[in-house]
């Protein structure tokens, strides 16, 4: 089925330009953006209005609602979802054996999993997380449930069953049973994904982080990669305690190791990486992996802030990730707010009792625009989808933002606010209640 959106069109082509179009967005029966036709010129408005009576759906937005490409979240904890908002009291090794893995380890029951699944990915679609890159817990039926259940409510997603084995790193009661078991489970769920049939499905190797994995598990894991293909994602450098472990166990910096396994890829995504030293950048960066940015998990877990415009700087590819549920915001326009804010706070440092010059890292903010980019057409760039842009070729990934609903957040003021004030009030202030339409591959999935 057709489908023509017609509308403002507001989007980051690049993290330092933002475009603004009266538009009109022609989707082909496949899902993919057949054209974009722009109002403000007699043949824009023309073509427009003939692909508005063509289509077999027409959606006209109203004046002060916003068409905005959806939202890619490049890092979220599927099974943490149940703790979201609590629990961030402890160090990062402490959280994850009181809090983390007793959870996860619940998924070995499949009507439970079942039952938080079909809560989970609604709500994300509903806050415009249209493509979601999540771990699972290390059950194969709990993660081809929750594959099945991103299939069913219509959300593009990267699903991967977490490998774990390692006897000091894991509790006995959550874990691989061994290297070769954790390997061959990997490979099962990645056959079990592909099986779920949906094209905007797929599979991702997952081997949760070093200290979680020995090295016969991050070895076989490796050659996983390389023999399917498959894109990979774990942690990487994430705190102090984390790069301090990979020093003292390989003698190496957490990225090094991971890549000697195999594991920093094309498509990789290493969630955090604050600690990446600019040596670590440039190996990230050749390698074709990227980031996933989580600035709120961050500020609980990492004990740094993630320079984005030097990681950028060095080439390498950058998103955002909301790490549910480390991250106690599900919603990707709260994490650009969350970005943009820390990135302010390494620029201008936290410690008075340094002086000024000395306080912080120069050059390092990011605006609203950037932010957007990140969640947007950055993170799509990273897993390699052809999402993240409204543009022809794409998938027509997107939601539609009101910006006059009774009791929100968001004003627009005539005289004040310009197109550039109205799109980071939209990126700042919008919530799930002010998203209208959400949209994956041309169908309607607003629950």
């Amino acid at each position: 089925m057709t489908l023509a959106v017609a509308g403002t069109l507001m989007q980051t082509p690049a993290p330092d330009r933002l475009t603004v179009m009266d538009a009109v967005v022609e989707v082909d029966d496949a899902g993919r953006v057949a054209a974009v036709h722009d109002q403000s010129t007699s043949e824009g408005a023309a073509s427009g209005r003939a692909a508005l009576d063509s289509a077999d759906e027409r959606v006209d937005l109203a004046e002060g609602t916003f068409l905005i490409p959806g939202l890619v979240d490049l890092h979220i904890h599927a099974p943490q979802w149940p703790q979201l908002g609590t629990g961030l009291d402890l160090p990062l090794e402490r959280w994850l054996f009181d809090y983390t893995f007793p959870l996860e380890a619940r998924y070995a029951d499949a009507g439970f999993a079942a039952t938080v699944w079909d809560d989970l990915v609604p709500s994300l679609l509903a806050m415009g997380t249209t493509t979601a890159v999540y771990f699972s817990s290390n059950h194969l039926e709990a993660t081809t449930a929750l594959a099945r259940a991103c299939a069913r409510h219509g959300q593009r997603a990267l699903v991967g069953r977490v490998a774990m084995d390692h006897p000091v790193g894991t509790p006995e009661w959550y874990r691989d049973a061994t290297a070769s078991a954790g390997v061959e489970a990997s490979a099962a769920s990645i056959e079990a994904v592909t099986a779920v049939g949906s094209p905007r499905v797929e599979p991702i190797i997952t081997p949760r982080f070093t200290p979680a994995c020995t090295d016969a598990l991050l070895e076989g894991l490796g050659e996983l990669a390389a023999a399917t293909g498959v894109r990979v994602q774990t942690h990487c450098a994430e705190s102090d305690w984390h790069c301090d472990y990979a020093l003292d166990r390989f003698g190496v910096s957490d990225s090094t190791a991971l890549n000697r396994f195999g594991l920093v890829r094309p498509r990789t995504v290493l969630a955090h990486s604050d600690h990446l030293t600019p040596e670590e950048a440039v190996l990230v960066a050749g390698r074709g992996a990227g980031v996933a940015h989580c600035p709120l998990s961050n500020a609980y877990f990492a004990n740094a802030v993630f320079g984005v415009r030097q990681a950028l700087a060095a080439g390498v590819g950058v998103g955002l990730g909301s790490d549910i549920a480390g991250g106690a915001r599900p919603g990707l326009l709260g994490v650009c707010q969350d970005a943009v804010t820390v990135s302010r706070m390494l620029e201008d440092g936290v410690d008075p009792a340094l002086g000024a010059t000395d306080r912080g890292v120069p050059e390092s903010r990011i605006d609203t625009m950037t932010a957007f980019w990140l969640a947007t057409a950055g993170g799509a760039a990273v897993v390699d989808l052809p999402v993240g842009l409204i543009e022809p070729g794409r998938c027509f990934d997107a939601m539609a933002v009101r910006t006059d609903r009774p009791g929100g957040a968001i004003r627009l003021w005539d005289g004040i606010d310009d197109e550039a004030r109205a799109f980071e009030k939209v990126v700042r202030l919008a919530t799930a209640d002010d998203i209208s339409h959400v949209w994956v591959d041309g169908s309607s999935v607003k629950p």
